[in-house]
């Protein structure tokens, strides 16, 4: 098995402002990319839901899951660090046997975790520095970039009980990834089958200003 290693040519703002890429961008709106009055990356912030009914044979393209992928490297790492580290999977066996590891920790082996997503990514970090955050804004970094591509995503639990395994730590042996890693999460990625539920109303004591 074999660690593929997905360099785009893109750069972060091609992937989350592939939306709006071509639009005028300049001192009038301070550089952000906007289409009818409206900054594309705020829309994709605000649009992007959890998805929890993939379609299973809508598989995302190698070219947009390596923009995905690119995108999730510019994630801020403490320090600059960039201790984390993406797995992509489309191979249906290795994805069938993380859903059945994932299943196990939750102690329901018959259901899949995953909604039928054909894909995952996983971010694992460095045990080391600020493992945890570094690996959560690759997560998010990773949604964001699929949601401007058109691709549905998830967040999953629970990849830090898998690869604390024995099972776990030999699939990262297998791909010659050596050191101690701790499992972030997975992105469970492709396309609803069928609609996503509306947002909730943001609780209105979010903000608070000190002024």
């Amino acid at each position: 098995m074999k660690l593929t290693k997905l360099m785009g040519c893109m750069a972060i703002t091609s992937a989350l402002l592939a939306s709006c890429s071509g639009q005028n961008n300049n001192a009038t709106n301070n550089g952000a990319c906007e289409k009818n009055g409206i900054n594309q990356t705020i829309e994709t912030i605000k649009t992007r839901r959890s998805c929890r009914i993939f379609n299973p044979d809508s598989m995302p393209s190698k070219e947009v899951l390596a923009q995905i992928a690119e995108a999730g490297t510019w994630a801020p790492t403490g320090m600059g660090t960039q201790n984390p580290i993406i797995l992509v999977v489309t191979k249906k066996e290795m994805r069938d046997r993380i859903v059945k590891m994932n299943a196990k920790v939750m102690g329901k082996d018959s259901i899949d975790p995953f909604y039928g997503a054909p894909c995952m990514m996983i971010v694992l970090s460095k045990k080391e520095g600020t493992t945890v955050y570094d690996g959560t804004t690759v997560m998010t970094t990773l949604m964001l970039a699929a949601k401007s591509l058109g691709v549905e995503s998830c967040w999953i639990h629970r990849a830090k009980e898998e690869f604390e395994s024995e099972e776990g730590k030999a699939i990262l042996k297998d791909l010659g990834i050596e050191g101690e890693y701790e499992g972030i999460g997975h992105v469970a990625l492709g396309y609803a089958n069928g609609e996503i539920p509306a947002p909730k109303e943001r609780k209105p004591d979010y903000i608070h200003w000190i002024e």
